[in-house]
């Protein structure tokens, strides 16, 4: 192979290789050409070959038909060829390979610039071997001119070998070397080959395993969904189990708790389910035992929680809220396990705070019955004589004012305003040194005592599981049954020496004001103590009332008779610096005024009643009628003249003192008053 490259490309001669693209010619090859000592043509590559020999095979074609006009040969023109006959010219230019010019074109015509160039290997004789041009054109001639291309240049000297013998021999070297090369890539190849064939069984051995390990997973899997409920419901965690027996009560304690109670539930119910899980022998007294411990373990927190509610200062608010309401769940799960302990709890929280505030309610009335207080007695009373008064007559000049006024209720209303006021503590009421009318203490206690029932009842609601009402009641009254007769007692103490009828009823309509709230608090516990309370009030109330109608009475059965007023008068009027005393007996009498201001203030607390059940209307009509009975005794100690002007002035006092005191009651008492006026005026 290489040979053949070698001397068709490197011809020492400087012969050229044979044209592949020259056309092949029929006649045989001269060997003279090639023969040792013949001159040789210079050397040509294939490209300029090709060209040459196309010009060289127009040339030629050229030349004979020249040679054919030189002999003077005139058969051409004299000789039609039959039309079945192939032209000669397009036969030869076949064989040539080159296509003819144009008919009416020669070398002398418009294209004579078109040159033929002679070939460069002409053949002289042509062998037909009898056959017609037409048939020897189309027969193939191409092994016949590779044979004859071969034998051209396979013809070497032993010069030219020799020249090239060191060339031969580097590619033989070199030959050897790849082969060396080539034999150590064929070792590397066949251990590839050998690590791949291992590679590739460990590949399936791999596959196998994973087949098997698939089919293993698969498996597991299918097991693992049948049994995965059955197993988380009666399993523990091992975490849940030490947080339980060791763990600190917290938020963490009672998930565990929770996921214990959960587990209890669930084994619960596989037990009372058809089926039959021998797993569940082995885990339920591991079950009990911990719920056991679990049960120990809540009843010791509460006793000591409890404990700590005897400390000294100690707010039960704050623990029952961080330490009992937070744990709740703590106390539904002892229930369920063991209702015994868990009743014995409960009741020893009754217990305890049943003390609680029975003594922080005794300290807290001690701390109240220290308060200054202002003294009404029957002194005070609507008719009673006042020292502090010359006659019995209201002056023209107004007299200096005491501090303070019994009969007339001023600012002690703004007390029924305080809706956000919050009770005070025992430390503040020690420290206050004001003097205070009875419904201040009366408030402060009450509100407390409120307050902290509210509170208590509805911690019993959230703490202690849903039961009937009459229990939780049952718990409620026990815990304070103590505390709300202290507060009857402390309420009984001041209103029994007291003959503050304002004051009376002003803690009359705080109870009231206490009943709303509980209502809108839903605490119906609590319902007992304000009525109890409003027992107490009202029969006091009518007491009081009833003292001041008898107080006006007697001071209408003291006023003098008529010739001793008359009498009395003249004396007064001699002895005074005014010269008209006409003007004094008919202006309006002190008792009217301070019945102006007592009914006034009673009707503004009764403003907002709305049930004609209350005692206040029937006590306001006879106190009403006591001094109308008082006035009209006394108008006949006036001047018959000046009696009418006398009632006139006193009623219009009235009317102007009650003014736009509103309520239904106060409504009444104008349109009376304002009808008598109007009837003495007639009169």
């Amino acid at each position: 192979m290489w040979l053949d490259r070698f001397s068709g490309n490197n011809t020492p001669s400087g012969s050229p290789p044979p044209s592949q693209n020259r056309s092949y010619s029929p006649a045989p090859r001269r060997s003279g050409h090639l023969a040792p000592g013949t001159s040789v043509r210079p050397s040509q590559n294939s490209r300029s070959s090709s060209s040459q020999l196309g010009v060289k095979s127009n040339a030629s074609t050229t030349s004979l038909n020249s040679a054919k006009v030189t002999h003077g040969s005139t058969l051409k023109q004299q000789i039609t060829p039959p039309a079945d006959v192939a032209d000669p010219l397009k036969v030869l230019a076949a064989v040539v390979g080159k296509s003819l010019p144009p008919e009416g074109l020669n070398n002398g015509g418009a294209h004579g610039d078109v040159e033929f160039q002679k070939p460069s290997h002409l053949v002289e004789d042509i062998e037909f071997n009898g056959l017609s041009l037409k048939e020897f054109a189309l027969v193939d001639r191409s092994d016949e001119a590779e044979d004859g291309l071969n034998s051209v240049t396979t013809v070497q000297t032993v010069e030219e070998y020799e020249k090239e013998k060191d060339k031969f021999e580097d590619l033989h070297r070199s030959i050897l070397a790849c082969d060396n090369v080539l034999r150590s890539v064929e070792i590397s190849l066949t251990s590839f080959q050998k690590d791949l064939g291992a590679v590739s069984a460990e590949i399936e051995t791999l596959q196998a395993r994973s087949a098997a390990l698939t089919t293993r997973l698969e498996n597991r899997k299918t097991v693992e969904r049948l049994l995965r409920p059955v197993i988380e419901d009666i399993c523990i965690a091992p975490v849940v189990v030490k947080t339980i027996s060791e763990g600190p009560i917290d938020s963490e304690w009672v998930k565990a708790l929770d996921e214990l109670e959960k587990r209890s539930e669930a084994i619960e119910t596989r037990i009372n389910g058809s089926e039959t899980i021998h797993a569940i022998s082995d885990v339920k007294p591991l079950l009990t035992d911990l719920t056991s411990k679990a049960v120990e373990r809540i009843r010791d927190y509460f006793v000591s929680q409890i404990k700590s509610l005897r400390s000294p200062n100690i707010n039960a608010q704050i623990i029952q809220q961080k330490t009992f309401l937070s744990y709740k769940d703590l106390y539904t799960f002892l229930a369920k396990h063991h209702s015994q302990l868990a009743d014995e709890i409960a009741q020893a929280y009754t217990n305890t705070m049943r003390w609680y505030y029975l003594s922080n309610f005794t300290r807290y009335r001690q701390a109240l019955e220290k308060i200054s207080l202002y003294t009404v007695d029957k002194q005070v009373a609507l008719g009673a004589d006042q020292t502090s008064h010359k006659n019995n007559v209201l002056p023209a000049v107004k007299a200096s004012q005491i501090s303070h006024d019994a009969l007339s209720v001023g600012r002690r209303m703004d007390i029924l305003r305080r809706s956000n006021q919050s009770a005070l503590t025992s430390y503040l009421v020690e420290e206050d040194k004001q003097t205070h009318h009875i419904e201040v203490p009366f408030f402060h206690f009450n509100l407390a005592l409120i307050d902290n029932a509210s509170f208590e009842y509805s911690f019993l609601t959230t703490f202690f599981p849903p039961s009937a009402s009459s229990t939780l009641s049952r718990k409620f009254a026990t815990i304070f049954a103590p505390t709300f007769t202290l507060g009857h007692g402390f309420t009984k103490s001041f209103i029994d020496i007291s003959n503050d009828c304002l004051g009376i009823l002003l803690c009359v309509r705080l109870n009231q004001h206490f009943a709303f709230e509980l209502q809108r608090r839903k605490i119906p516990a609590a319902d007992p103590y304000i009525n109890g309370t409003t027992m107490l009030l009202w029969p006091r109330f009518q007491l009081v009332m009833d003292m001041h109608a008898d107080s006006v009475r007697r001071a209408t059965a003291a006023l003098p008779s008529p010739s001793t007023s008359r009498a009395l008068a003249l004396a007064t009027s001699a002895t005074s610096n005014n010269s008209s005393s006409g003007q004094q007996s008919s202006a309006p009498h002190m008792l009217t005024q301070r019945f102006g201001h007592f009914l006034q203030g009673i009707l503004a607390l009764s403003a907002e009643a709305s049930d004609d059940s209350e005692p206040v209307g029937r006590s306001l009509e006879r106190l009403r009628g006591e001094v109308e009975g008082f006035l009209t005794k006394a108008a006949r100690a006036v001047a018959a003249a000046r009696r009418e002007r006398f009632l006139a002035n006193n009623y219009s006092l009235l009317l102007t003192i009650l003014g736009d005191t509103p309520g239904r009651l106060a409504g009444e008492m104008r349109a009376y008053f304002e009808g008598i006026r109007q009837g003495v005026t007639d009169g």
